[in-house]
């Protein structure tokens, strides 16, 4: 009853509206009392006959405010009505949406029938908690994925990025996270995800299992750039509302790049100027106040937040990838290189760090870890010389000892997708495979 009230509250006898009198690109220009709205305003075009046309006023040029469609602008002319929502822009989550799929508009696209709706509005573009009030990030995370368990062990509301290009196996790896983390709610963002593959993850990826405790928002490639910034702000307003309900959640997005191309697309219609790569200055003004959301709450509750990264040409310095790695608690570099000699998932140790660490791991397997990462950088650096035959056995005692630990690591590293290791699993066999060597030796 309490939300029926709010949402009673939020209606309004009167209709303010504006008209069509231009389409430029991605934008709409309105005249009318542009004075009733405001940046982030919603306006709802009405085209005639019953389609309608959500939209966000975006800015303002002399007397008429530009605003973008959150659908296709077909059947839009000069004169259109667009009418001034009176409702804020906010959804009103509640455990019932768990196991569901919502589009970035929070509207229920999986057949189940209309989503019930909680009794707490949550905005969509929430400010992250106040920097001296939140709390500290709390116990390890248990991944349920060896290689990051042990060399990357992450804590509860501590976020990450996984770095890699093109075709490494992001996805594989999100979807093994997002079934084996031990978390109470996943939360998973689809941005501008190819349509295919939105039924494989779901169901052979996710299956019914990991749906059941996870809340799925989706954006499709082929839909208009605000629906895809829309899931990714979406994404986190789910994910906050879980927290404040003193739950630890998991918040997966793949990926911010597409968040950041959506913003690109978003402000060069707006008339921005474009700069590093062509992304304008607003995609590294929204970055930081989009990842800052994630992390431990005011609460008990926290948001871990693992959030993918698709380097341009393998280019991990690029301007996105950069700025994330600045804004987030570690980052998880996959390479091309690995995922080309058949080890899956495809995680360069080396080139991967998490910022907890050695917080965050037991302090027994600290000194394993710190050897094993050593063994690993002895061979790196002597790979080259080993498969040309250039180095002599006995030369030296570390590289021969990396050698002979370089294929137990390497299978070690290697994990099957429907295969999960724990947390003190991941560092006992680890501790075992450098014992066995000594015995050998």
């Amino acid at each position: 009853m309490k939300a029926l009230a709010e949402q009673i509250s939020d209606l309004d006898g009167v209709n303010i509206y504006g008209r069509v009198v231009g389409v430029r690109g991605l934008m709409v220009e309105i005249a009318g009392p542009i004075h009733a709205m405001s940046v982030g305003a919603r306006i709802v075009v009405e085209t005639g006959g019953s389609r309608t046309i959500p939209c966000e006023v975006i800015g303002f040029t002399g007397n008429n405010a530009m605003v973008m469609p959150f659908a296709g602008l077909e059947g839009v002319r000069r004169g259109c009505r667009a009418v001034i929502a009176n409702s804020a822009a906010q959804v009103r989550p509640c455990e019932a949406w768990l196991g569901r799929v919502v589009n970035a508009l929070g509207e229920p696209i999986d057949g189940k029938g209309p989503l019930p709706q909680g009794p707490s509005p949550m905005a969509f573009r929430n400010s992250p908690p106040p920097a001296h009030s939140r709390k500290r990030v709390g116990v390890p995370l248990d991944l349920g994925v060896r290689a990051l368990n042990t060399f990357l062990t992450c804590c509860r509301g501590q976020r990450m990025g996984i770095f890699a290009g093109s075709g490494v196996g992001k996805s594989v790896l999100l979807s093994m996270l997002a079934r084996n983390v031990d978390a109470a709610v996943s939360v998973i963002g689809l941005i501008g995800e190819r349509g295919r593959e939105v039924q494989e993850f779901l169901q052979d990826d996710l299956g019914e299992e990991g749906l059941a405790r996870s809340v799925v928002v989706i954006a499709t490639s082929d839909e208009p750039a605000l629906m895809r910034r829309q899931a990714a702000y979406l994404t986190l307003s789910i994910a906050e509302y879980f927290r404040d309900e003193d739950k630890d959640v998991l918040c997966l997005m793949d990926s911010v790049t597409r968040f950041a191309m959506a913003q690109r697309e978003i402000g060069l219609s707006a008339g921005e100027p474009p700069t590093a790569k062509g992304y304008t200055p607003t995609v590294f003004t929204e970055l930081p106040k989009l990842l800052e959301r994630a992390g431990p709450g005011l609460g008990e509750g926290t948001i871990s937040g693992i959030f993918t990264v698709l380097v341009d040409g393998d280019d991990h310095n690029e301007p996105v990838a950069d700025a994330v790695r600045g804004i987030l608690d570690g980052h998880i570099v996959m390479q091309r290189s690995i995922a080309e000699r058949g080890r899956y998932p495809a995680i360069n140790v080396l080139k991967s760090v998490s910022r907890t660490m050695p917080r965050s791991c037991d302090p027994a397997y600290l000194p394993v870890i710190k050897r094993a990462r050593q063994v690993m950088a002895t061979y790196a650096d002597m790979e080259e010389l080993i498969r040309l035959g250039a180095y002599r056995p006995g030369s030296s005692a570390e590289v021969d000892e990396a050698v002979r630990l370089h294929e137990p690591l390497e299978a070690f590293l290697s994990q099957r997708k429907d295969e999960a290791t724990s947390l003190s699993s991941g560092y006992a066999q680890l501790d075992q495979i450098l014992k066995s060597v000594e015995t050998e030796r």
